[in-house]
């Protein structure tokens, strides 16, 4: 039975079955869950919620409930049935994301050097050797693990030249995130990780002349290029060292879940999670990044836009969950705060997604820089008024986030 219960009422072993209120105020990407574990308990006292919906059939009534220790966990069986796989979690201090970034830029540059290595000796008609990958993907799990907000700050960090090598590290990276977003397990991220990294392999064999093209490909340009999720499905097929989760994104991450995508046009069930990963994951950093033929747009708007897109474009419980994973407004967005400072956005915070934690740095009453201070806007002491552009303003981002 589905009944509305006081969210002081919510205890270990209840089903959720709806959080009352937009989505977007809380900090869970699914809309209904058996509630297993103490930590999720937090998030939804922390929430300040009023009312909640449960569903007493597929977990315990309030009376029943408030048997459960809520001290003792281990009471209810750990199991969760939403998500595809049960993750392993291990204890991982977090550090601030200032501390991450030397080693997320490590982690960047040999990231960007492997799929450089890789892309270039499919280019020149040589096998594909991805030792050392699954590793690389590893490395990217354990950074995100002390600071996710590092390695996502850096992704927009690529200029038009390299975008083709720095987008599939990109979409790794992204997948990764993502991946641990939804729950996967340890290998189940890893494959994710890595299909992100070898899923535009295929336009190693597309002409320069039609990758590159700074102007608006024609009918014949547009054949070749959308060829590549084929292309490069033939080149991972010939490597035994593969995992069927990098075929199965590099072949359909242009698919749409209302059938209007490419190769294949699958739709709905016939897509897996993975693919329905990559195509979010794909489009955000394409946007996102300055093109041979389009420039970029910003992190905030590139979220928008997808968000506008009539339904069937993408998975809307993936999408949900990618935007819980880079927030409403990502590292690097710009924001004019209703006290007239202007603040970048340097990490989400885990209470809700329209509170990040910023950076503010100049005051537009006085025009003029004042004292850099770090913002947790959840805390309620200031509030967005606006989102602005950098470019406008004359102020490097990365340099202000010390990137």
């Amino acid at each position: 039975m589905i009944k509305k219960v006081q969210a002081s009422e919510v205890r270990l072993g209840m089903y959720i079955h709806e959080i009352c209120g937009n989505w977007l105020e809380y900090p869970f990407w699914r809309k209904s869950f058996k509630l297993n574990q103490q930590k999720d308990l937090d998030k939804l006292v922390s929430c300040g919620l009023d009312e909640i919906w449960i569903d007493t059939c597929k977990g315990l009534d309030v009376a029943d409930g408030q048997k459960i220790s809520v001290e003792n966990p281990q009471s209810v069986k750990l199991i969760n049935t939403d998500i595809p796989g049960q993750p392993v979690k291990k204890t991982v201090a977090r550090i601030a994301v200032e501390e991450e970034l030397n080693t997320a830029k490590k982690i960047q540059q040999k990231a960007k050097e492997a799929v450089t290595l890789m892309f270039s000796e499919v280019r020149m008609g040589k096998a594909l050797e991805i030792e050392g990958a699954e590793s690389l993907v590893e490395e990217i799990n354990q950074s995100m693990e002390r600071n996710p907000n590092a390695l996502l700050t850096l992704i927009r960090l690529k200029n038009v030249n390299e975008y083709t090598y720095m987008h599939s590290v990109a979409v790794c990276m992204l997948m990764v995130a993502l991946g641990r977003q939804l729950g996967l397990d340890a290998a189940q991220i890893k494959q994710a990780g890595t299909a992100g990294l070898l899923h535009d392999i295929g336009k190693m064999v597309i002409p320069n002349e039609v990758l590159n093209k700074p102007g608006q490909l024609t009918d014949e340009e547009f054949v070749i290029m959308k060829s590549h999720p084929e292309r490069g499905w033939e080149i991972l097929k010939s490597c035994y060292q593969v995992h069927e989760t990098a075929l199965d994104v590099c072949l359909h991450h242009h698919e749409r879940v209302d059938g209007k995508g490419y190769p294949k046009k699958l739709s709905g069930d016939a897509l897996t999670l993975f693919a329905r990963m990559g195509a979010v994951c794909d489009v955000y950093d394409a946007i996102s990044s300055d093109r041979c033929y389009k420039p970029a747009w910003s992190p905030a708007e590139s979220i928008r836009k997808m968000a506008s897109w009539k339904d069937g474009h993408f998975d809307e419980t993936v999408f949900q969950a990618f935007v819980k994973t880079i927030g409403i407004y990502p590292s690097g967005t710009l924001l004019k705060l209703k006290s007239g400072r202007l603040g970048v956005v340097m990490e989400q915070s885990t209470k809700k997604l329209t509170t990040p934690i910023i950076k503010t740095f100049f005051s537009t009453r006085a025009n003029a820089h004042i004292l850099v201070e770090i913002l947790d806007l959840s805390k309620g002491t200031d509030g967005i008024e606006k989102i602005e552009d950098p470019v406008q303003w004359g102020f490097d981002i990365n340099k202000i986030q010390g990137i």
